[in-house]
């Protein structure tokens, strides 16, 4: 990855100034929103024609202590790739964008990636409410990481929506060797919180699309829902394509 695109993952001091602006682009399909703004964040015009931009879009946070795996989660997601080394931790927020079909429906997820420092959390906490869904990560091989999630799950619940959608992830489960949690520890805290669970790793992709399709599928479900529609469960969703072979790509 070149410097460049590395430094996008990286906000500088900047953001300590507590400050963040947003710009809404409007106007009828076609007059060219999507490529003004990919002309303006990558300097360059896409030609020919494409879809229009996706209608129904969400916004999800990833949550955890420092050094968990969040950026690493968030770039195998959305570029199928692995940031190998030492880089820079977060500094308050970052994002990134990905659209996904689900059951035949284009839906854009807005990613946020947070930083995990206690110096950040004033930061963090601001956007806590405008997340429909929270993945929620811990590092299997270390213990205060899993250790701190009852206090990361107890900042959500006072500044989250009610019905935010959380899921608890234990990353890095392909460094197995080093591992201080176990599985079943974290299925005990998810049974607990009433909460989805996976192991997960950034390093080769196992379950990362899952997880984010599942939270994709539910929060569809949730906004497309009908009385006479069929039920779903983000749970019961998750644990049938856990024990499939090839659970990890996005339909």
């Amino acid at each position: 990855m070149d410097q460049q695109r590395l430094d996008s993952y990286q906000w500088g001091a900047s953001f300590n100034e507590h400050v963040l602006h947003k710009t809404i682009l409007v106007g009828d399909s076609g007059v060219g929103k999507t490529s003004l703004l990919v002309q303006f964040d990558q300097g360059k015009f896409i030609p020919g024609s494409f879809s229009a931009t996706v209608g129904i879009g969400f916004t999800v946070m990833l949550l955890g202590d420092s050094g968990v795996g969040k950026t690493c989660f968030l770039i195998q997601f959305k570029d199928g790739a692995f940031l190998s080394g030492t880089f820079i931790a977060t500094v308050g927020i970052d994002f990134r964008n990905k659209v996904v079909t689900v059951d035949g429906v284009r839906v854009k997820l807005q990613i946020w990636d947070t930083a995990g420092q206690e110096r950040f959390r004033s930061v963090t906490h601001a956007y806590y409410r405008d997340a429909q869904a929270l993945l929620l990560l811990y590092d299997i091989t270390n213990k205060s990481s899993f250790d701190n999630i009852r206090a990361w799950l107890t900042e959500i619940h006072e500044y989250a929506q009610r019905d935010v959608v959380i899921m608890l992830l234990g990353n890095k489960a392909d460094v197995s060797s080093e591992r201080v949690i176990r599985s079943e520890d974290g299925e005990t805290l998810a049974r607990e919180y009433g909460v989805p669970f996976m192991e997960t790793s950034a390093k080769t992709g196992m379950n990362v699309e899952l997880a984010f399709l599942a939270i994709a599928k539910e929060l569809k479900y949730r906004a497309l829902w009908q009385p006479d529609g069929p039920s779903f469960q983000i749970r019961d969703f998750v644990e049938s394509q856990k024990k499939r072979p090839s659970c990890c790509s996005v339909l």
